[in-house]
């Protein structure tokens, strides 16, 4: 018989491994705590570690970068509307359809 995985929400997550880095109790007391193995609370402080960094990169030209891009995406959808739709129309005039 198989165990159900938990999902634990990120908030949980970020105060379990502020209570780690306080280092107020060891990862087996706050496992025994909190019914979560030892290895996943490892794993889940190694990430905050590892990730830190991350928290202060400027990233505002990647974020510039992808609204350009969907902009960008945008129009030419608009465009590719545009000229269906202008073409339906003149189908239906041709034909003798009666246009909408």
């Amino acid at each position: 018989m198989s165990a159900i995985r938990r999902n634990h929400p990120p908030e949980f997550k970020a105060k379990v491994v502020l209570e780690i880095l306080r280092e107020e109790k060891s990862i087996s007391e706050l496992a025994s705590e909190h019914g979560i193995h030892p290895n996943v609370l490892q794993r889940w402080k190694n990430d905050v570690v590892q990730n830190l960094a991350q928290l202060f990169v400027d990233d505002r030209k990647g974020i510039t970068k992808m609204k350009n891009e969907y902009e960008q995406k945008i129009n030419q959808l608009y465009a590719e509307v545009g000229k269906l739709t202008t073409q339906n129309a003149w189908l239906k005039k041709k034909s003798g359809l009666p246009i909408d």
